[in-house]
């Protein structure tokens, strides 16, 4: 089914008994969110909210509820997308396979927008005021749009659709210094499509035209967030996945996409911020106040028989996660042509996406010289870095599989086979002072961090510990140490208190070292994470991998045992010890309101389709 709105995609899951229909009263402060987390959690379907209090308009969540529910609703259209990047990968397939494909001159064609003068979102216009007021988290600062397509024209060529950025940036509707009835927060983070077009309006000192649409088909809240190449628009992809060409209404704003259910048009004042946040956002914390771009809000359209879709996003798995298990299976398939010799990637959800990147890449260099240590695995590294939305990574792991052995998506056994062939003396690469992710509050400022490579291969080198060694102490205020995984310990430390508190690293170290010179029992151990709950990290991989990578920054949270430094290259020869406590910059994480808890579970004894999930 080609889904042209919002009520388009409810009715095909409602008919396929993917949709709940909750009819009775729910408040979108907190409630609606604390619902929908739950619904997701629980594996449950697609949820339409038609009673909202305090507005007209019915809202619907976890429309993406799983992979499986995504593919249903891309049913028509993902087989065709699918041999369109076949024939991206290999030209020559076309005349070999002409029957397998055959529709694809047919689905280029419909990757292309075209401009109309109206659509179905500007029949009706309302105040901004009475767009859902959708609050998510307690702290957060006001009301948000969860699911934006956000679209920004070129200032070079205003008018050219191929040149339009559309992100999922986030929008703030109220709160904070916003005057109600005519502005909105905008927060874009950094390496986005919409800052090459901020900093041009910027240099001409003109106003940057944006239009924020929000429903219509399923295919343009995908492409929002789709990684895209520098070139090539979301809209050729979004037409290609909704089965149909992308019509964008034309006029003296920007383009406006025309089967969307709203649309808020206006236009940016380059030179003009306004605070903005915080936000619950998908690392798990607050993202917190600061200083954004806003939009003049100039027109507030939507369809005659509008609904409202939304998401809500905190500590991964949320319903983004799908969009990440989708990209995943699209974009995999490319990741060699666009990076020479790497093979596949992988943000990890579990850490926060960002903060955490497998790869897979290969060692060419020289191969009839046997050697162990990674060559032109640091090549495509530094390849990987410079690329895209992958330059975000915070970690990134990477090594070779010259016997197409390992899954990239299995987490816990890459882990386990790299740390099998790391020496850590050699095979740790610092970037310092560099940018990191603007949601990553682990680093020593806005955008402002640290980058780590660990790079192996070779043949295993270390058998991975499954149980504490009987000789493992630990020094005073440190305790309870556990085993997360074979190779890894952790241990509960003193809570961090600031600078001061990096000696007790140092402690742990000078202790360990010990141990290790004396029996080199820690070999089978090459990493200990030092964090605030050792039971809480070892309860699960999830919760270690969360706890690791998005509280650390690796130039000033790592130390070793044994460290040295060799022509300015830092390594250690025991194991590698993360600082992985809560420190008194980190931004704080997502706690839910005890009241809306309660009323929640009150559902949850209801016995109706909806009390299942809860």
């Amino acid at each position: 089914m080609k889904h042209r709105s919002t009520r388009d995609v409810v009715n095909d899951l409602r008919a396929d008994g993917r949709l709940i229909d909750v009819t009775d009263e729910v408040d979108p402060n907190l409630e609606m969110a604390e619902i929908q987390r739950r619904v997701y959690a629980s594996g449950g379907p697609g949820i339409l909210f038609h009673n909202v209090r305090g507005c007209r308009f019915p809202m619907a969540s976890n429309l993406f509820a799983s992979l499986e529910q995504a593919r249903y609703l891309f049913r028509d259209t993902l087989e065709s997308v699918r041999r369109l990047i076949e024939i991206k990968l290999d030209p020559s397939a076309l005349p070999k396979h002409p029957l397998r494909y055959a529709g694809v001159p047919l689905t280029a064609l419909r990757m292309l927008p075209r401009g109309v003068r109206s659509g179905s979102v500007n029949q009706n216009s309302c105040p901004l005021s009475e767009l859902p007021q959708l609050k998510c988290w307690p702290d957060d600062g006001g009301a948000f749009v969860t699911l934006p397509q956000v679209l920004s024209v070129d200032p070079k060529s205003p008018d050219n659709l191929m040149q339009v950025n559309l992100g999922m940036y986030r929008v703030q509707l109220s709160g904070n210094d916003y005057n109600p009835d005519n502005q909105v927060g905008l927060h874009y983070q950094i390496h986005r499509g919409i800052g090459v077009h901020h900093r041009e309006a910027i240099n001409r000192g003109a106003p940057l035209d944006v239009a924020i649409t929000v429903g219509g088909a399923p295919a343009m809240s995908l492409a929002a967030v789709m990684p895209l190449p520098e070139g090539l628009t979301e809209l050729t992809f979004a037409g290609a996945l909704s089965g149909r060409r992308i019509q964008m209404i034309r006029g003296d704003h920007a383009p406006v996409y025309a089967d969307a259910d709203f649309a808020i048009v206006g236009q940016i004042d380059p030179a003009a911020t306004l605070p903005e946040g915080p936000f619950g956002d998908h690392l798990g914390y607050y993202s917190l106040r600061h200083n954004f771009p806003y939009m003049k809000v100039k027109h507030v359209w939507h369809r005659k028989d509008a609904i409202w879709p939304f998401t809500v996003v905190g500590r991964p798995p949320q319903e983004d996660t799908t969009f990440g298990q989708l990209i995943h299976e699209l974009t995999d398939p490319i990741i060699p042509t666009v990076i020479p010799g790497v093979k596949a990637v992988h943000a990890v959800d579990a850490a926060g996406v960002h903060p955490l990147l497998l790869a897979i890449g290969s060692e060419r260099y020289m191969p009839y010289m046997n050697e162990a240590a990674p060559q032109e695995l640091l090549t495509q590294a530094n390849a990987i870095l410079g690329n895209g939305q992958l330059s975000l990574a915070k970690y990134l792991w990477i090594t070779d599989d010259p016997n197409d052995q390992l899954d990239i998506h299995d987490i816990q056994s890459f882990m386990q086979h790299m740390l099998q062939r790391v020496d850590w003396r050699r095979d740790l690469h610092f970037q310092t002072r560099t940018t990191i992710d603007t949601l990553d509050y682990s680093g020593t400022g806005l955008n402002q961090g640290s980058k780590l490579v660990i790079a192996a291969t070779g043949e295993p080198q270390t058998e991975l510990g499954e149980n504490l060694p009987a000789e493992l102490t630990l020094p005073d205020q440190f305790r309870d140490a556990k085993v997360v995984m074979p190779g890894v310990i952790a241990i509960t430390g003193p809570p961090h208190v600031g600078a001061p508190s990096q000696r007790d690293m140092h402690q742990l170290a000078e202790h360990l070292s010990g141990i290790f010179t004396g029996r080199e029992t820690l070999r089978s151990y090459p990493i200990i994470t030092v964090c605030d709950d050792s039971d809480f990290a070892a309860c699960s991989l999830k919760n270690w991998l969360w706890l690791t990578f998005t509280r650390s920054n690796p130039a000033t949270d790592i130390s070793g045992v044994e460290e040295m430094v060799v022509n300015k290259h830092w390594g250690c020869r025991g194991p590698l010890l993360i600082d992985a406590r809560v420190k008194p910059h980190h931004a704080p994480p997502l706690i839910e309101d005890q009241d809306t808890l309660k009323k929640v579970d009150a559902r949850a004894t209801r016995g109706d389709a909806l009390a299942k999930f809860l």
